[in-house]
């Protein structure tokens, strides 16, 4: 039997008539929570297996990360930042997916989904919650770390230092991480507001929640761009950084389908002058190109091979992290 419940708008069920709206939008978070207890445990199961990766790799002397900073050459010292990597990886996989997962549900609707319309959208709000969970793992992991390793001061100022390095933007002093780490703080600063809006958007208004939400991309894009500065594992120009790179060519095909061919009739752009102000139209016009530019550069980028990654060292670099504190 068919559904009498459609998506509204802004992308939530709309009450069938003669039905009141469920009052709360707590009540909505409390049942994505538990709906997104399934992925949840999916993305703990792959961070494990990711975590016996790396330390496989360590062991064996395959590791990258021990090529770029050698004097991690432990893993049994170093499972911590082993763990913040895995977090790292399994949080940028859960991102792609809820990236592709927004973008196939704000652009040109395929005539035939494997799953209904009202499950691509649970999935998609649900992969969002876990995402931002795997970010928040994977700081506090690289913070632990850092508790860890500043063994020349006492527990209070151990404990400041790690949060301080990893949360506090700009406070990071070392080499890449002085660029990289606030970029990610950046990230994940941005998901919890633009993630947990949705549950407030008929307060704030569908409209207003529907132009901040489309902000998710620029926290997908600083997760890219923090890991491609700092990720150890494609550090250098091989092939796992140009694998990375591709990944993002979906990303950019699906984002310039979705401005060109917006599912919601008021996101098309049309004719200039035909209901949208000149400047807005420009704007439109501009993120299109802009979009555009994008898939072009990636399709060059995995061709060439030109991927911005560093040259592998002849003799390996013998670099802490950072000089630990002292008194």
């Amino acid at each position: 039997m068919a559904s009498d419940v459609r998506p509204d708008e802004d992308g939530a069920a709309a009450a069938p008539p003669g039905r009141p709206r469920p009052p709360g939008d707590r009540v909505a978070l409390r049942g994505d929570l538990r709906s997104a207890l399934p992925d949840a445990a999916a993305a703990v199961v792959v961070t494990a297996l990711v975590f016996a990766f790396l330390w496989a790799r360590m062991e064996s002397g395959a590791s990258d990360t021990v090529a770029v900073m050698p004097f991690m050459d432990d893993a049994g010292t170093y499972w911590m930042y082993l763990l913040s990597q895995a977090f790292g990886w399994s949080g940028l996989l859960w991102a792609w997916g809820t990236v592709m997962l927004g973008l196939l549900l704000s652009g040109p609707r395929p005539a035939r989904l494997p799953v209904s319309r009202q499950v691509l959208e649970r999935w998609h709000r649900t992969t969002s919650l876990t995402t931002t969970a795997l970010m928040f793992a994977h700081a506090l992991m690289f913070a632990a770390e850092l508790v860890r390793y500043e063994t020349k001061v006492d527990w209070a100022e151990r404990l400041w230092v790690g949060f301080a390095d990893s949360f506090v933007p700009g406070w990071y002093d070392s080499g890449t991480g002085r660029v990289a780490i606030p970029i990610g703080q950046g990230a994940l600063y941005l998901a919890v507001p633009l993630g947990l809006l949705f549950y407030v958007r008929h307060r704030i208004g569908a409209n207003t929640w529907r132009r901040l939400h489309r902000f998710v991309i620029v926290v997908y894009v600083l997760s890219v761009w923090h890991t491609l500065l700092y990720g150890t594992n494609v550090w250098y120009g091989e092939w796992p950084r140009t694998v990375l790179w591709l990944l993002q060519l979906p990303v950019a095909v699906m984002l310039l389908l979705r401005l060109l061919r917006p599912a919601r009739r008021a996101g098309r752009l049309g004719p200039p002058g035909g209901g949208v102000a000149r400047p807005g139209w420009w704007v439109r016009a501009a993120g299109r190109v802009v979009v555009a530019a994008v898939v072009v550069g990636l399709v060059v980028v995995v061709v060439s091979g030109r991927d911005g990654g560093r040259d592998r060292p002849a003799r390996p670099p013998a670099t802490a992290p950072h000089a630990q504190e002292t008194d």
